[in-house]
């Protein structure tokens, strides 16, 4: 596992091609669902690639999108939400995207709101 700009663990990444079979989804498709904010990735590596932990299921992680687009509102780049989505949050005792898939997008879009 390699470690991302705010030095906490990253991510394993999915590039297109991965995001195609593992979405079971055509490649048209799978660009819809970034461009609807469904998925959100980065070029930070080099190729863009989406973090694996953003599917569930053989799906996008349904509460992932209003998050997004809540920080995109904000003004945050793509690196900044994917970032700030896997830091440690004190006032949620864990990571956003950890709290995302506990069911808590209620807890983690208010903080998100908060950093406008």
């Amino acid at each position: 596992m390699s470690e991302n700009v705010a030095g906490t663990p990253a991510p394993e990444w999915l590039t297109m091609p991965d995001l195609v079979e593992v979405l079971d989804e055509s490649l048209g498709r799978v660009r819809r669902l970034i461009d609807e904010h469904y998925l959100i990735g980065s070029r930070r590596t080099g190729v863009f690639a989406v973090p694996s932990v953003f599917i569930v299921d053989g799906h996008p992680l349904s509460s992932l999108r209003g998050t997004v687009i809540v920080m995109q509102d904000a003004g945050f780049t793509d690196d900044e939400i994917i970032d700030w989505l896997f830091e440690e949050e004190e006032s949620l005792g864990r990571s956003p995207i950890a709290a995302l898939l506990d069911g808590h997008k209620s807890a983690v879009r208010r903080l998100a709101r908060t950093l406008a």
